[in-house]
């Protein structure tokens, strides 16, 4: 048996997540071949020019943009938007925000508030109880 052990590897589409970047945006030598735990624990910890600008500029996932725009990704999907945004377009929505994206903010608002009080009245409960 041999002592060497085989590397992790994982698609580049899961590497693409892990790393927060909208795969077809990525050059075509990290879209193609899988990618080791150790190369995205490099990838991470030193990104090249490249991931750099991506992470910068975008454009990014739906999860990222729904994250920077503080809404939901069926939000996003509620809006119509089903492409990549890069950054550029995400500030000028911010600054000048359409009547959809004022509205799904306020019910992302609603969702964490809701969640903030049944987190509260659980613990409440929680210090309630008697304790065995």
């Amino acid at each position: 048996m041999s002592s060497e052990k085989k590397p992790q590897m994982m698609k580049a589409a899961t590497a693409a997540k892990k790393l927060g970047i909208y795969l077809p945006a990525a050059p075509e030598e990290f879209r193609d071949r899988e990618i080791s735990r150790t190369e995205l624990a490099e990838l991470t910890a030193e990104p090249p020019a490249w991931l750099a600008t991506l992470r910068a500029d975008g454009p990014h996932p739906r999860d990222v943009v729904a994250q920077k725009l503080g809404i939901s990704i069926s939000g996003l999907g509620r809006a119509g938007i089903d492409e990549a945004l890069t950054t550029a377009q995400i500030k000028e929505l911010l600054a000048a925000p359409p009547a959809w994206l004022v509205t799904e903010r306020a019910t992302q608002s609603e969702v964490h508030a809701e969640n903030a009080r049944v987190k509260a009245r659980n613990a409440e409960r929680a210090a309630r109880a008697p304790q065995d």
